[in-house]
């Protein structure tokens, strides 16, 4: 019925939001526009009607002979998963198709190392972040390529680092961009306190436009790290408050967390850091980042990672520990006196979860099969020595 009368089930093919979006054009354009929207749409919807009408009557004979006793059920499940690779691949070529690929040779011309990559990359520090300042840098898909960014693009964005991005990064890029334009590219004794959100995520390295196209690398000295041990900590009561304090405090010896993760602190009174007390990051990837701590009293680390708490287990010499979130954006972690070995896994209860459903069913499958098998045989057995 889809197939034969697509009109008598549904009264139109162009949503309300399109329709919207048409009554900008001169009315005379509309209805020619709303016609061809209508047949193309109803060509395509009759086509897959009268496809999926096809695949279900072919699977419904193959199942009706093999119930009639006509095929053997092995040839019934065959002829079902050709049906079905038949099915999906003709659906599939919709989203990927041939002219979807392209020669390696072409690809890799757009991912070609600079000349300013290549400095970059001699840079032998275990962990930083590359902010490219030429060209689009919250749009950028080659500079994630090679470095670890400050911008790139990506769909699923957090909202927090959005606020920051909109609120202090976009106004500090500017800032900073100055900067090295004043100081010819030498940052070592400019005022950083104008770019101080960047350098709590640890902007090791700037990329900036040159004449004739080409792009520069500029060190960025006043960048944070990958942890440091804080003064102080304040709590603020609201999201607005906290993010507007980070633009005030020096994040270098104080942070800023909502009144909701005090309890979090397990009675630590912050106090200024030891100047001996040391952190550094051993072990980068992914989903686990180990850290070195030698703390000579009871300290508050900062973290330059974005706080995330679903799926991250963090444990001090292998006991969990909790962590909490500061300066908007990052994560922090209470540290007692002494040497310690700190972890950040991504490992999410979930993940365990469905790998276990997985694995056994698979294991059932395994089992199952190997069954079926061992009766066959057996079965074949008992038949030969019948017959003799």
């Amino acid at each position: 019925l889809f197939a034969l009368l697509p009109k008598l089930f549904f009264s139109s093919f162009v949503s309300a939001s399109e329709m919207q979006a048409l009554q900008s054009l001169p009315p005379e354009h509309i209805q020619p526009i709303l016609a061809n929207l209508t047949d193309m749409r109803v060509g395509l919807f009759t086509a897959d009607a009268w496809r999926s009408f096809f695949i279900v009557a072919i699977g419904s004979a193959t199942l009706w002979l093999f119930m009639e006793k006509k095929i053997r059920g092995e040839w019934m499940v065959a002829a079902i998963l050709l049906l079905s690779l038949i099915d999906l691949w003709g659906v599939n070529k919709r989203y990927l198709s041939d002219d979807d690929f392209v020669a390696s040779t072409q690809t890799q011309q757009q991912f070609t190392l600079t000349p300013t990559d290549q400095m970059i990359l001699q840079d032998s520090t275990l962990y930083y972040r590359v902010l490219n300042m030429a060209t689009s840098t919250f749009n950028d898909g080659v500079t994630p390529y090679h470095h670890k960014v400050i911008g790139g693009y990506h769909a699923a964005k957090l909202r927090r680092y959005q606020d920051l991005i909109d609120r202090h990064l976009t106004t500090e890029m500017g800032a900073l961009q100055q900067a090295i334009i004043g100081s010819g590219g030498v940052l070592d004794s400019v005022n950083a306190d104008p770019f101080k959100v960047l350098n709590m995520l640890n902007t090791r390295w700037v990329i900036m436009p040159a004449q004739g196209g080409g792009t520069l690398p500029v060190l960025n000295p006043h960048a944070m790290g990958n942890a440091w041990f804080v003064d102080e900590i304040r709590f603020v009561e609201s999201a607005d408050e906290e993010i507007e304090t980070i633009g005030m405090l020096n994040l270098h010896h104080a942070a800023i967390a909502d009144k909701k993760f005090e309890p979090l602190l397990d009675g630590l009174q912050v106090t200024p850091a030891d100047s001996a007390s040391t952190i550094r990051l051993l072990e980068y990837d992914s989903d686990y980042l180990i850290y070195e701590a030698d703390a000579k009293k009871d300290e508050l680390a900062v973290f330059s990672e974005i706080y995330y708490p679903k799926g991250w287990q963090i444990t001090i010499d292998g006991k969990p520990a909790a962590m909490l979130r500061v300066n908007y954006t990052l994560r922090a972690l209470p540290v007692p006196a002494g040497m310690h070995t700190i972890e950040f896994r991504f490992e999410p209860h979930s993940i365990r979860i469905t790998d276990t459903i997985a694995y056994g069913a698979l294991l059932i499958m395994l089992l199952t099969a190997v069954y079926l098998l061992l009766k066959k045989v057996k079965r074949k057995d008992t038949n030969h020595n019948n017959n003799h």
